[in-house]
Order: C-alpha cells, then sequence, then structure tokens
C-alpha cells in the first residue's frame, strides 16, 4: 500500500514543499517493502532542490546576489570582443527550514516506535527492536538519497564552517534513533541479550543472530561529534561491553565458587578451558572483536587467577604421579596470566633435583664398582623422561628448559657419586664414551651409536669440569688409536666434532692432531716397507718380526714413557733397531721413545698338544718378553724371570698371575701367586674354546694408577690455565682491584672448570713471586710489563 501524494508545491511556499516531502518520507518509511516508483521518487528530490535553490531575497546591482549559498548565471553587456560574458553570483540557498523539520519527524516517529516497543519484553523486545531497526535504517538510506542536494551543499557548507550537530541526512536518522528511541529502551534489551548469552552458558540453544544483530546496531550507533563521517565504537562500548563483561565476571565468579567446591582441581581446570574457549568462540559467532582482549582477560581473572593457589597447590602431586595431560592443561592456563608459572618452575627444579638424586643414589648402593654405563643411563633416563615432559606439558618454555637444566646440572654435579670427587662424573662419562667407541662383542650399529653419541652430549652439556672429560676422554681415544681398536673412524670423528662445536676448537685441538699423527704413521710404514724391500735379503727377513709402527708427537698425545725398565726380547729388538735406522735416515736429530707399555703382538702356541690348528695368544710386550723366555726352558723360576724382562715387581706380578688364570703357566707350588720362591712351567695341556685367545686385559691396579697420574695432571693443568687468565687479563687491564681480577677470571675458565676463589688467589701469589704481578696499595694488583 502507498500513501496518497499531496500535489507538487510551489519551490518558494515551506508548508506545501514539507507536506509532499512528508507524505513521501512517510510512505517509506511505512512501506518499505512495496517502495515507491520511480516519477515519485524524481518528484521528491526535485521538490528537495527547488526549495534549496528558491530566491527570496534579492538585492539590488548588477545580477542577482543573495545573502550566502548556490551560484545562478547573470548576463552582462560586454564591450570586448565577446559578446557576452558569464560570470557568477551567490543566492541564498534555503535548507535549514527542511533539516528541521525532518528532525523533527524523526522524532515524532520514533516516539510510535518507542510506544509499541513497550508492548515487548525479553525476546520479543529484541525481534521488535531488530525488525525496527532494519527498517528505519534501511528507509534512512533512501530519504538520504531524496535529500542529497541538501547533503551536498547546504549540510556541507554548515558542517565546513564547523556547526554544530548538523549532520547528513543518513547520520541525523541514527542520531534521533540514538537520543529518541534508543536511550529509552537499551537498559530493556540488553536485559534480554544477557539473559540469552546466560542461556547459552548454561547449555541451552538460543537465536545467536539476534544477538549478532543487535551488536551491530550498536556499533553502528557510534559517531564522532568532531567528524560526522567518521565512527566510534564508544556506544558500543559503554552501553553493551560494559554490561556484558559485568554479567560475565557475575556468571563466573558464581560457577567456579561452586564448581571449586563440589570437584576436584582437576576437573576444575577441565571446567576453565572449556569455558575459555567457549568465550573465544562466542566473539566470533556474535560479538565484536574489540571485546575480545576485556573479555579474556576478565574470564582469566576469575577462572584462573582467583584459583591460581589452588592451582599451584596440585602442581606436586601432578608431578609425583606424572600426570602429563593435567601438567599440560595447568601450564596452558597458569601460562595465560602474569607471573603464572613462576612458583611452578622453582617446584620442578627442585622435583627434577631430587629425582635425579635419587635414581643415583639407587644404582651407587647396587654395588661396590660402579659401572659406567649403569650411572650414565641413570642420569640420562631422569633427563630424557623430563625433558619430554617439558616438551610435550609446557610447550618447550624456555623458562622450564632453564629450570630442567638448573636441577640436571645440580645432580650431575652433585651427587653420592661426587661426594668422594667432584670430578667422577666427567670421569666416568668419559668411561662410558670409550666403551662405545671401542671394539667389542656388544658394538651397536652406526645409527644407534649416533643416537648414543648424542645422548653422551646431552650430559656432557651438563658437567662443569668439562677439562677432566677431556683428559680421561684424550687418554683413552690414545688407546683407542694405538691399539687401533675404534669401532669406526666415522664415530670418532663425530664424537670429537660434537665436542668442538660445544667447547671450540682450543678443546679439541689435541684430539684432531693425534688422527693427523695416525695418517702419518700409516704413510711411514708404507714407506718403510718398500725401504725394507730395498735393504733386507730374504735371510734378513726369515729374521724380523712382522710389525706396524705408530710414530706419536709428544706435544699432543697423553701417554707417558715406561714407568719400569724392560729388556725386551731379541726378535722384538732387532725389528725396532731396523725401524730406527730407517727412521733416523729421514728425521736426523729426533728421538724416539718406546712405549713398550701400550705395545702388543700375537704369538703362535706351537707347543701345545691335541690341536689341529695352533692357538694365537694377543699379548703385550710384557707378556710377549716373559713367554718367549720359554722357548728355551720349559720351566723358570721367578727370579730368573724378572732377571731376563727386568721387569720392576708391580708389573712383573700382575703379568703373571693373568698368564696362571688362563692357564698358560703352572705355578709350582701348585695355586702358588707370583714371588720369588714360585716356579713356573708351561702348560702343554693349554685347552681354550677360542683359537684366538686374548692375555691383554688392562690390570686393575695399573687403571687406578693411570687415573691418580689422570687427576695429578688435571691439577697441574688448572694451576697453569689460571695463571695465563690471571696474566692475560693483567696485560690488558695494567691494574685491577684484587676482587675485580677474581671474578673475571672466574668468567674466564668456568666453560672449563668451576674455579675455587681460594685457588685463584693461590696462584695470583705465585705470579707475584715470579714477579709478572704486583700489590699496590689500596687492595689494587698492578702488572709488571
Amino acid at each position: 500500500m502507498s500513501l496518497a501524494m499531496p500535489p507538487v508545491p510551489h519551490k518558494d511556499d515551506l508548508d506545501s514543499t514539507w507536506s509532499f516531502l512528508e507524505a513521501g518520507i512517510e510512505s517509506v518509511m511505512l512501506n518499505l517493502d512495496s517502495g515507491i516508483d520511480m516519477k515519485t521518487y524524481m518528484g521528491l528530490y526535485t521538490a528537495v532542490h527547488n526549495f534549496c535553490t528558491s530566491q527570496k531575497a534579492v538585492t539590488s546591482g548588477q545580477g542577482l546576489q543573495g545573502q550566502r549559498g548556490g551560484w545562478f548565471p547573470s548576463l552582462h553587456a560586454a564591450p570586448s570582443a565577446s559578446r557576452f560574458e558569464l560570470t557568477w553570483n551567490q543566492a541564498h540557498l534555503l535548507g535549514e527550514e527542511l533539516y528541521k523539520l525532518l528532525g523533527e519527524y524523526l522524532s515524532c516517529h520514533l516516539s510510535k516506535v518507542f510506544k509499541q516497543s513497550q508492548s515487548h519484553t525479553e525476546e520479543g523486545l529484541l525481534g521488535f527492536y531488530i525488525r525496527e531497526w532494519y527498517r528505519y535504517t534501511t528507509a534512512a538510506k533512501y530519504v538520504n538519497h531524496l535529500f542529497r542536494y541538501l547533503n551536498r551543499h547546504w549540510v556541507k557548507r554548515e558542517i565546513d564552517e564547523g556547526k554544530k550537530n548538523v549532520y547528513d541526512v543518513y547520520t541525523l536518522h541514527l542520531v534521533k534513533w540514538k537520543g529518541d528511541f534508543f536511550e529509552k529502551v537499551h537498559e530493556k534489551v540488553m536485559d534480554a541479550v544477557l539473559n540469552l548469552i546466560e542461556k547459552q552458558r548454561n547449555g541451552e540453544t538460543i537465536e545467536q543472530s539476534q544477538i549478532k544483530s543487535i551488536v551491530d546496531s550498536f556499533v553502528s550507533l557510534g559517531l564522532d561529534e568532531n567528524d560526522s563521517s567518521k565512527s566510534t565504537l564508544d556506544v558500543y562500548r559503554q552501553y553493551f561491553q560494559l554490561p556484558f563483561i559485568r554479567a560475565t565476571k557475575t556468571y563466573y565468579e558464581n560457577e567456579s565458587r561452586q564448581f571449586v567446591a563440589e570437584n576436584s582441581v582437576v576437573e576444575y581446570m577441565k571446567k576453565a578451558e572449556a569455558r575459555l574457549e567457549e568465550e573465544k568462540l562466542r566473539v566470533g559467532l556474535y560479538l565484536h572483536p574489540d571485546v575480545t582482549k576485556t573479555l579474556t582477560d576478565t574470564c582469566l581473572s576469575v577462572l584462573v587467577t582467583a584459583h591460581s593457589t589452588l592451582l599451584r597447590d596440585e602442581f606436586q602431586v601432578l608431578l609425583d604421579n606424572e600426570r602429563q595431560e593435567d601438567l599440560a592443561r595447568m601450564y596452558r592456563l597458569l601460562s595465560r596470566i602474569k607471573d603464572g608459572l613462576d612458583p611452578l618452575r622453582t617446584t620442578f627444579e627442585n622435583h627434577v633435583r631430587r629425582a635425579g638424586l635419587a635414581a643415583v643414589e639407587k644404582v651407587a648402593s647396587e654395588g661396590e664398582t660402579l659401572e659406567p654405563k649403569l650411572y650414565v643411563d641413570a642420569l640420562l633416563q631422569v633427563h630424557t623422561r623430563y625433558q619430554s615432559l617439558v616438551d610435550e606439558a609446557f610447550n618447550g618454555e624456555a623458562e622450564f628448559v632453564r629450570s630442567l637444566d638448573n636441577a640436571c646440572r645440580e645432580f650431575v654435579n652433585r651427587n653420592r657419586i661426587c661426594k668422594t670427587s667432584s670430578s667422577k662424573s666427567p670421569e666416568l662419562l668419559a668411561k662410558y664414551t670409550d666403551s662405545l667407541l671401542k671394539k667389542g662383542s656388544k658394538s651397536a650399529e652406526e645409527s644407534e651409536l649416533e643416537e648414543m653419541l648424542v645422548q653422551i652430549m646431552t650430559v656432557f652439556k651438563y658437567i662443569e669440569d668439562k677439562d677432566v672429560f677431556q683428559k680421561f676422554y684424550s687418554k683413552n681415544l690414545a688407546k683407542r688409536l694405538v691399539h687401533v681398536s675404534s669401532v669406526s673412524d666415522d664415530a670418532e670423528t663425530s664424537m670429537i666434532s660434537k665436542l668442538k662445536e660445544a667447547c671450540g676448537f682450543e678443546y679439541t685441538n689435541k684430539l684432531q692432531r693425534m688422527f693427523q699423527d695416525m695418517q702419518i704413521s700409516k704413510d711411514l710404514n708404507n714407506n718403510y716397507k718398500v725401504w725394507q724391500d730395498k735393504v733386507l735379503d730374504d735371510d734378513d727377513r726369515k729374521r724380523m718380526t712382522d710389525a706396524h709402527f705408530q710414530i706419536l708427537g709428544t706435544g699432543f698425545w697423553p701417554l707417558n714413557a715406561p714407568t719400569t725398565p724392560f729388556l725386551a726380547p731379541p726378535e722384538i729388538v732387532r725389528t725396532a733397531e731396523l725401524f730406527q735406522k730407517f727412521y733416523f735416515d729421514k728425521h736426523n736429530g729426533r728421538k724416539l721413545t718406546w712405549l713398550w707399555q701400550l705395545c702388543k703382538g700375537e704369538i703362535k702356541a706351537n707347543y701345545v698338544k691335541n690341536t689341529k690348528v695352533p692357538y694365537t695368544f694377543q699379548v703385550s710386550t710384557y707378556q710377549m718378553g716373559i713367554l718367549l723366555l720359554f722357548n728355551e726352558a720349559d720351566t723358570l723360576t721367578y727370579g730368573e724371570i724378572e732377571k731376563a724382562t727386568t721387569l720392576a715387581t708391580e708389573i712383573l706380578d700382575p703379568n703373571l698371575s693373568i698368564l696362571l688364570k688362563a692357564k698358560v703357566l703352572i705355578a709350582s707350588p701348585e695355586g702358588a701367586k707370583p714371588e720369588p720362591s714360585t716356579s713356573f712351567t708351561l702348560n702343554y695341556n693349554f685347552k681354550s674354546k677360542k683359537v684366538k685367545v686374548n692375555l691383554n686385559i688392562q690390570i686393575k691396579s695399573e687403571q687406578k694408577v693411570e687415573a691418580d697420574d689422570t687427576h695429578k695432571t688435571i691439577e697441574e693443568d688448572r694451576k697453569l690455565l689460571l695463571q695465563s687468565a690471571i696474566v692475560r687479563i693483567m696485560k690488558s687491564r695494567k691494574k685491577m682491584k684484587h676482587v675485580q681480577l677474581v671474578q673475571e677470571v672466574i668468567q674466564q675458565v668456568k666453560s672449563r672448570f668451576p674455579p675455587k676463589i681460594p685457588d685463584i688467589k693461590k696462584n695470583i701469589e705465585a705470579l707475584m713471586e715470579k714477579d709478572y704481578i704486583e700489590r699496590m696499595d689500596g687492595d689494587e694488583i698492578s702488572y709488571i710489563a
């Protein structure tokens, strides 16, 4: 249905013009669905244009000049070449009267809408509000088009001149809606909205689109008072967001208080996490994104911060029971509030440290001799378990990683095993590494070995006495290289690369030089064989022992000269002398020191009866020297062996014991130990399941002496390292306070070992005695150039 339109008005007649326009606007407002025809639309648009451009006040003079407003043409006689000249003069532009009448109409219309709204409540009110809002704003767009001329001229000029409370026609509609309708109903509308949201929080299904439409309308009412072309979120924030946040806070305070009283902490965390996710989704469903931060902060404050003490008290229980999923949930919740995780990190660090100490305590109490593998495995099991927890439950967060590192550093360096010696961890780790890299019956596959080496480096990272590991590792590496017992060159190279990456070039420099010496020795042996072919005849070759020589640089190999005299058998002496001749011809002026304690070889037991294939004994050079004596006699006394080999008692006795235990020799009297009264007879009835019999077994007493010597070397090296650091610092600084010097020395050497302050002071005094530095007044130390 459309209203009957009055006749087209005269352009100068305000009353008839407005009557015509009002009928058209009413038709738009009330009959939006059917609309108005194009002829009527053009008539309304023309009526606005004609009235705004009508002339009411004309002044004398050339042309037509009004007080202010638009432009009209005026013709003048032109004495110039052109017959006519076009000029422009201002004419009075009307518009204020229409603008005021339109505003009054909108207020009247909205008054009727308000009266109709009073018969609606709750969801009915929301439906009414949304329908009227849609009808009103859609009509406003049509009316705005009708008044475009007014917008472009009168409204624009008024705004440009700074006049307040003047807007384009569409914005005027919004201003009127806000002042004449919205201000009266917003509280009831919001109550209905909040009731709907509460129903949804309680699990009921609601019409979400209603809330979305309400939110959009609140946002659209935000106008910038200084610039009507801009919009703000002020109305939305004041009338929607504030009451919504207050209602949310109240709802969750009541719910969480009751839920905690009736359920476990774990169940509460599940509930809180679910609620937080619901509110996040709610923003995407029908709220404005602007509310996101405020809503999240409010929910976190009520659901997490208010109950954070309760959650933290449960953390130790979850750790003890390894409830990884629940720990992850607690981490996710507490990580979202300020300082929420700090107490947890401290608790976690203490828990891991206790677990590590308990693991070491368990393996230490299982027997007198602690196997390096058992010890390292115990450390790794604790680290692996809690590293997994940090990665999975705590998302690999840097601060939890730091707590794990602090705890591991503690139980690796200060446990029951380390009470006897602070350097026990690196020593055992080096021995375990040696067992992995040395050939054996249970050698790991290449991929498995690489993984084990990575785990070795995990423990190595936490070791404070890295210089101790270096010493033991280099000694073991030297033996593996000398005895050609490395499981593979690739594995050795991989380990050295890992150490270099962790500690730098200087840490592994000597290790790499040892490998270079092995290659040089390989080339040297090839040249030696070529030389032998040239200088030896067939008889000489028969008398020579097939030997392989290794030339080891004194400065790079952690090896010492033999601790006992040794008279080598003639077979070995002939071979050694021939090699020396070859070597000195190539390198004049060098000195060779034979490391008999590291030499080894094989001898065939041709004397044993009842064997199809002779046994081969794998022996040390000392054992070879003892056994070759029995080529001349079946029985020898202790004294005869001692005199023939010149071996010291502490070396001779353990080697004879090994031969007796293997039943290669038989003692007389039976069961006697190696001592001056004992005789030794070759066992012609020797039997073994293996054709190759390894007799070259390291003696425990030798192992202990070697370990003690290594520790002495470490102490000497530390003293030199401290003194070189002191001199280096003083040389660059010239003068320093004593306390500052001590602190700088600690910083420089802590990557190798944790220095003790008394040791630093002792070395400062030692350098003063050597006149490298001197003490000045005021506890100041000066460098002596």
